[in-house]
């Protein structure tokens, strides 16, 4: 990825955010907003539901990296009562 890449579909400029910020974040229409300094993109504005499932899919990701590396290791038995 290029830093001039855009990876939204909705873009701002910092002036338009600083003027009218939830009217910026809005244009989104509930997806993320890159806000564009000179044209290049400074950061994006992600909705909380739309950060809540990356985080969710992040972590999703890091559990099933974690059971790949777990994958063929020797089992262990262990019944409930010893736990």
């Amino acid at each position: 990825m290029s830093s001039n890449e855009i990876l939204a579909d909705s873009s701002v400029s910092v002036t338009e955010l600083k003027k009218n910020p939830m009217a910026a974040i809005e244009s989104g229409e509930g997806f993320p907003v890159v806000v564009l300094n000179h044209n290049k993109p400074a950061f994006y504005c992600v909705p909380p539901e739309a950060y809540e499932a990356l985080m969710d899919k992040l972590e999703d990701f890091e559990l099933n990296q974690l059971a790949d590396t777990r994958k063929g290791q020797q089992e262990i038995k262990v019944s409930v009562d010893e736990l």
